[in-house]
C-alpha cells in the first residue's frame, strides 16, 4: 500500500511511494506526530538522478526489516533537495560543519523540533570500509535518544547555536574594482590546469559562471590570458567524454582530471548555463566547435527535456537498464568496438573506433567506452563521421533511456529561457527562441500568482506547494529579461520587474543589502539560509545583483541598480579568495565596471531589414551585461525607446552607459565598432 508521497508531485519522492517504509513529506505533521510519539525523526534527503540515493533506496528503504525498525522508532521524512533548497541548504550546512564533508543522500537525524543532533551521508546494509551498516546507525541513534537523551538534546542545541553564529563575512558593500577583479583573474591563473583546461583536479566541474567572467574580463579588458582559459577549457569539455558526442548536452561532472569519464545524469541547469558559454565564446571568437556544441546543447535540451506543457524537465537520470533488467550507471552511452561493429558494419565500426576513441580496453568498466574526441592526426571525411553519428544515435536509441525527472523547477527554466533565446537569436533559429517563449508563457501561467509570487516547482501541468527561494526569483527574472531583448516585447520586462520588487521587498536585507535564499515571510527553519557562492548554478545572491543590475540599465531604477551594487559587496570580499566559487559575480562586477551599456534600436518594425540588421549587432555585442531594447520609435514597450527618433528616416542604435550617450548611428558597422570600444 503506498505511503503519503503518493500525494507528492516530485518524481523522486513518488519513487519512494511505495517503499515500505512509512514516509511523511516535509511537513509540519510529521514534527508533531513525533512529538506524541516521543521519537526522533530521521531525515533522507536526496534527488532523482542520484546515483548513490537509488543505491540506498534499494538497499535499505526498500528491505522489510529496516523498514519495520524505522517505522517503530523514528517519523521518517523523505525531502527532494530539488523542491526545497533551502531544507537541504540549512541541514547540508549543518552536516558539513559535523563532519567535514556532505553529499546526496543525505541521512540526519532530528529531535521533534526539527534541531540535528546526527548525520551522514550515504550508509551501506553492512559495515563496509569503516562505515557502520545503516541498521547499526539506526540502532545507536535510538539507543542514544532512549538513554542519553539530556546529551542529545545539548548536543542539538549547540549545532544550532553554532549554525546562527555562522554569519557570513559580508565586505563593506560595495562593488569589486579592477583591483579585486585582477586579483581574481590571478588567483584562477594559479589554479587552471593548462595541460587539461578546467580547474582543480578530480573530480572536474564545467566551470560554467567562471568561464562568462572570463569572457566578460576579456571583452572588457583584451586579456588574452582570460580568453585562452576560456576558449581551451571549453574545447577539452567538448572533446571529452562529459560531452555527448551522439546526442549533444553535458553531463554533471567529469570522475577524472581529463574530462573522459563522466557521472552520466544530465541536468537541466548545467546544459543551459553551458549552452549560453558556447553560445557567448562563438559571440568572441567566432569559433566553429563553439557554435556546433551551442546548437547541439539547445537541441538536446529541446528535444530530451521539454515536457508536454512547454517546460523543461530537472535531469535525466545517470543510471539504465542495460538490457538484462540491471539498473547500471552510463549504460545509455557507453559502447565497445565490437558494439560499434554490429551497428555500423565492419569498415565503419573501426573508423568510428578510431574517431571517438573507443579501444578494447575501454575507458569505463568492463572494456566500454564513452565516446570522446581525442586529438589526432588522422583526417576524417565529414559526411562519412555525420553519416556514422546519425547511425549511433539511432541505434542508441533502441537502447532503455535513462527515467527522466519531469519536475519543471522555476530557477533552471529561467536559465533555459535565456540560454534558448540568445541562442536562437544568433543563429538564427526561429524555433529556438519560440521554444524559449513557450517555457516563459509555461512559468507566468503556471508559476506566477495575482502577486507575482513564484511556486518553485510544477508536474504535469500542476504546481507544486513549495514557494520559490531567491534563485527562482532571479533567474526567471534574468532568462524574461534576456527573452525581451531578444523578441522586443516588453511585457518580459514587466514581468521581470515585478519579480524583482519581491526580492527587494522580501529578500534583501535593508541594512547590509545582503541577501537571504528564502523569503521573510517563509517557512521558519532553525536558519536562514544564506549562500552567496555559486556552485552548480548561481547561488540566489549573485543571479539577483546580475538581474537587478540589468533591470536598472533598461530602466533607470536607481533603487535596482543601488541593491545590485550593495549585494556585490560579498564579491568584493570573496573574488580574489574563492574566484571559482563565485563566478557569476565576478561576471556580473564586470557588467559593473562597464556600464552596463544601454543600447536602444528603433526602427519602423521589427521585420524591417535595417532594423533587424542593427538588433542583431546589438545582441552580438560582446560588452559585459549590456541590454538591448528594440522597438518603433513611440513604442512605450521598453523605457530605453523613450525620445528615441528615426535618424533621417531611417532605422538607428543609441548607445549610453554612466549617464553618457554616443551619437546615434543607423549603420551597423558604426555600432559594432561603439560596443567594442
Amino acid at each position: 500500500m503506498p505511503n503519503r508521497l503518493a500525494r507528492a508531485t516530485s518524481p523522486y519522492l513518488l519513487q519512494h511511494a511505495d517503499n515500505p517504509v512509512d514516509w511523511w513529506p516535509w511537513e509540519a505533521d510529521a514534527f508533531e506526530e513525533a512529538r506524541r510519539r516521543d521519537v526522533p525523526v530521521l531525515l533522507s534527503v536526496g534527488y532523482s538522478a542520484c546515483h548513490w540515493c537509488h543505491v540506498m533506496a534499494h538497499e535499505s528503504f526498500e528491505d522489510q526489516e529496516t523498514a519495520d525498525y524505522l517505522n517503530a522508532h523514528y517519523v521518517s521524512v523523505k525531502v527532494d533537495r530539488e523542491e526545497r533548497p533551502d531544507v537541504d541548504a540549512v541541514y547540508m550546512e549543518a552536516v558539513q560543519a559535523a563532519t567535514g564533508h556532505g553529499g546526496w543522500p543525505m541521512t540526519v537525524f532530528l529531535t521533534p523540533d526539527a534541531e540535528p543532533f546526527y548525520f551522514g551521508t550515504y550508509f551501506p546494509p553492512a559495515p563496509r570500509q569503516g562505515m557502520p551498516s545503516f541498521r547499526q546507525v539506526l540502532q545507536g541513534v535510538h539507543q542514544a535518544w532512549e538513554d542519553r537523551r539530556e546529551e542529545v538534546t545539548e548536543v542539538a542545541g549547540k549545532i544550532v547555536r553554532d549554525l546562527a553564529g555562522r554569519e557570513i563575512s559580508y565586505g563593506d558593500a560595495q562593488t569589486p574594482g579592477e583591483q579585486e577583479l585582477a586579483q581574481a583573474l590571478l588567483a584562477l591563473t594559479r589554479e587552471y590546469d593548462p595541460q587539461r583546461g578546467g580547474f582543480g583536479g578530480a573530480p572536474k566541474f564545467p566551470p560554467s559562471m567562471v568561464l562568462e567572467f572570463l569572457l566578460r574580463h576579456h571583452a572588457r579588458t583584451g586579456a588574452e590570458g582570460a580568453l585562452q582559459m576560456a576558449s581551451d577549457t571549453c574545447e577539452r569539455m567538448a572533446r571529452g567524454g562529459i560531452y555527448d558526442q551522439l546526442g549533444g548536452g553535458f553531463a554533471r561532472y567529469s570522475v577524472d582530471r581529463d574530462w573522459v569519464v563522466p557521472h552520466f545524469e544530465k541536468m537541466l541547469y548545467d546544459n543551459a548555463l553551458l549552452c549560453r558559454v558556447y553560445a557567448h565564446l562563438w559571440r568572441a571568437t567566432g569559433s566553429e566547435p563553439a557554435r556546433r556544441v551551442a546548437l547541439e546543447t539547445a537541441d538536446f535540451m529541446v528535444r530530451e527535456l521539454r515536457t508536454e506543457e512547454g517546460g523543461f524537465a530537472s535531469a535525466l537520470d545517470a543510471d539504465s537498464d542495460d538490457g538484462t533488467g540491471r539498473h547500471v550507471e552510463g549504460a545509455y552511452y557507453v559502447w565497445t568496438p565490437e558494439q560499434l561493429r554490429e551497428a555500423l558494419g565492419e569498415q565503419d565500426g573501426e573508423l568510428a573506433a578510431r574517431y571517438f576513441g573507443v579501444t578494447e580496453e575501454g575507458t569505463f568498466e568492463h572494456g566500454q567506452s564513452v565516446l570522446q574526441l581525442p586529438q589526432q592526426e588522422e583526417l576524417f571525411d565529414a559526411d562519412k563521421v555525420a553519416s556514422v553519428r546519425e547511425r549511433l544515435l539511432a541505434k542508441r536509441a533502441e537502447r532503455p533511456a535513462p527515467g527522466r525527472d519531469d519536475k519543471i523547477v522555476a530557477a533552471w527554466n529561467g536559465l533555459a529561457i535565456a540560454a534558448l533565446a540568445e541562442t536562437g537569436a544568433y543563429f538564427d533559429r526561429p524555433d529556438l527562441v519560440e521554444a524559449a517563449v513557450a517555457a516563459a508563457d509555461l512559468l507566468v501561467r503556471l508559476h506566477l500568482d495575482e502577486q507575482a509570487r513564484l511556486t518553485r516547482t510544477s508536474k504535469d501541468g500542476h504546481a507544486g506547494a513549495n514557494a520559490g527561494v531567491l534563485e527562482d526569483y532571479a533567474d526567471v527574472a534574468e532568462g524574461f529579461l534576456a527573452l525581451g531583448s531578444v523578441t522586443g516585447e516588453g511585457v518580459w520586462l514587466e514581468f521581470a520587474g515585478f519579480l524583482l520588487d519581491h526580492v527587494l521587498a522580501r529578500f534583501t536585507d535593508p541594512e547590509s543589502g545582503a541577501m537571504f535564499d528564502t523569503a521573510a515571510d517563509a517557512e521558519r527553519l532553525i536558519r536562514r539560509p544564506q549562500d552567496p557562492t555559486d556552485n552548480a548554478a548561481p547561488s540566489g545572491w549573485t543571479a539577483a545583483a546580475g538581474a537587478l543590475l540589468s533591470y536598472a540599465a533598461h530602466t533607470g531604477s536607481e533603487p535596482h541598480r543601488t541593491a545590485a551594487e550593495r549585494a556585490l559587496g560579498v564579491v568584493k570580499a570573496l573574488g580574489p579568495r574563492v574566484p571559482r566559487f563565485i563566478g557569476w559575480g565576478l561576471a556580473v562586477a564586470e557588467a559593473v565596471l562597464d556600464g552596463p551599456r544601454e543600447v536602444a534600436i528603433v526602427g519602423p518594425s521589427l521585420d524591417d531589414e535595417g532594423t533587424r540588421a542593427l538588433h542583431r549587432t546589438a545582441l552580438l555585442g560582446t560588452a559585459p551585461g549590456s541590454v538591448v531594447a528594440v522597438g518603433a520609435p513611440e513604442s512605450e514597450e521598453f523605457p530605453l525607446l523613450a525620445d528615441r527618433p528615426l535618424v533621417g528616416g531611417e532605422p538607428a542604435a543609441y548607445v549610453c552607459r554612466n549617464f553618457t550617450c554616443d551619437a546615434p548611428t543607423t549603420e551597423a558597422d558604426r555600432l559594432r565598432a561603439v560596443l567594442s570600444n
